[in-house]
């Protein structure tokens, strides 16, 4: 069976972290957001992957090329960001038979991929406490009976995760109209399926959309655990070890152990003497963190680098940022409430208790700058000396 993983999306809502990197391209442990996807239809048996790609096309083509893992990957070009559907019928001309279809900024457990790719036609589904803000289905004795968008007065909990296996007849049907919403959606697409066939519920135990900073953390926290058991033995580091095998490793030999972990750091990186990394971190190829530096639970993407005496904590740092040194990041507020950060222009509960700052592509800090929690600072920012910034720019 194809796989179509849908990948074009610029992802606006993490801004400004895809200012220049397309979401599903994001890091999340060991490799892009994207490649997870890609890495569960591969497992699950998928015989030819078709990326969607549109926004920052190329780096999708670069990190995948035309053979992934032994697999043949195709590319189809969706032009305008038109809905699910819009998407899946740009790569219609590849598709034969039937196919399934899985969102690049996805994450799923792998039980539930294995299975949906056996039951066709299937839908993945994972039971949710607020189902008005997913589609939401239907099912009897084990079929899924009906499926409807975003409902005010939800009939079920359970949630379509954007995971199908769709029977061959559904390539005719992926052109349908546009939705109040001004999208093509692919739940229309589903539920022209449901009326033909007869159509498994798969349901998932874990599953995430990651659309906003924080829950790139909150992926990171989750692959990073799996990475670490997945990966052990390899020259990546769970945590910087100490001795020789640390300074061949791209860490220094007196850099301490993380006292939780699992943190990854990428061959590649440098990590200082003296630092403390701990949680589930992630230090990616050709970045720096310096001496005596404490990063915490955090991303310090590409060639990103924090300075001496510095402290990172629950933070998303953009490639090329460059932390001055003594920055500090405050990622806990003193009324102990969750932590509010501002998607596309509206301030919003991340429900996390901790959470530090989200840093674009090239921003620079002055030395002793104090970031106050929930803040995020665009692409190319700076800050002057000892500033403490408590607004976004």
């Amino acid at each position: 069976m194809k796989a179509v993983v849908l990948a074009a999306g610029e992802g606006t809502r993490i801004r400004p972290l895809s200012a220049s990197v397309p979401k599903p391209m994001l890091p999340v442990a060991d490799r892009p957001l994207a490649a997870h996807t890609v890495d569960a239809a591969v497992d699950a048996g998928a015989d030819e992957i078709i990326l969607v790609i549109g926004y920052e096309a190329e780096t999708v083509e670069e990190h995948f090329g035309s053979e992934y893992r032994g697999v043949p990957v195709s590319y189809a070009i969706q032009e305008e960001q038109a809905g699910t559907a819009h998407a899946v019928n740009a790569a219609g001309e590849h598709l034969e038979g039937p196919f399934a279809v899985l969102n690049g900024d996805n994450l799923y457990d792998q039980a539930a991929i294995d299975r949906l790719f056996t039951e066709c036609p299937a839908v993945c589904a994972i039971e949710v406490e607020e189902p008005r803000n997913y589609g939401v289905l239907s099912t009897n004795d084990g079929v899924v009976t009906d499926i409807v968008e975003k409902p005010a007065d939800p009939p079920t909990n359970l949630a379509n995760a954007g995971a199908y296996a769709f029977p061959a007849e559904a390539t005719e049907w992926l052109d349908v109209p546009a939705s109040e919403r001004g999208e093509h959606e692919i739940t229309d697409v589903v539920a022209k399926v449901i009326d033909q066939f007869t159509v498994t519920p798969v349901t998932l135990e874990r599953w995430m959309d990651v659309g906003r900073p924080w829950e790139l953390l909150e992926a990171n926290e989750w692959k990073a655990r799996r990475t670490r058991g997945a990966r052990r033995g390899r020259r990546e580091r769970r945590g910087p070890p100490g001795g020789q095998r640390g300074r061949r490793s791209g860490c220094d030999g007196q850099a301490r152990r993380p006292d939780r972990g699992p943190a990854l750091i990428r061959s590649g990186a440098t990590v200082g003497p003296n630092a403390y990394v701990r949680g589930a971190t992630l230090i990616e190829e050709g970045a720096t963190v310096g001496n005596a530096v404490e990063v915490k639970n955090s991303v310090i993407s590409r060639d990103a680098s924090v300075s001496h005496l510095s402290y990172v904590g629950d933070s998303v740092l953009g490639r090329d940022v460059n932390f001055g040194a003594g920055t500090t990041v405050a990622n806990l507020r003193h009324d102990d409430g969750d932590v509010k950060f501002t998607v596309k222009g509206d301030r919003v509960s991340t429900n996390r208790r901790k959470f530090g700052v989200v840093v674009g592509d090239g921003a620079k800090t002055g030395i002793n700058t104090s970031l106050t929690p929930g803040l995020k600072l665009d692409t190319d920012a700076t800050t002057t000396p000892g500033e403490v910034v408590e607004r976004d720019r």
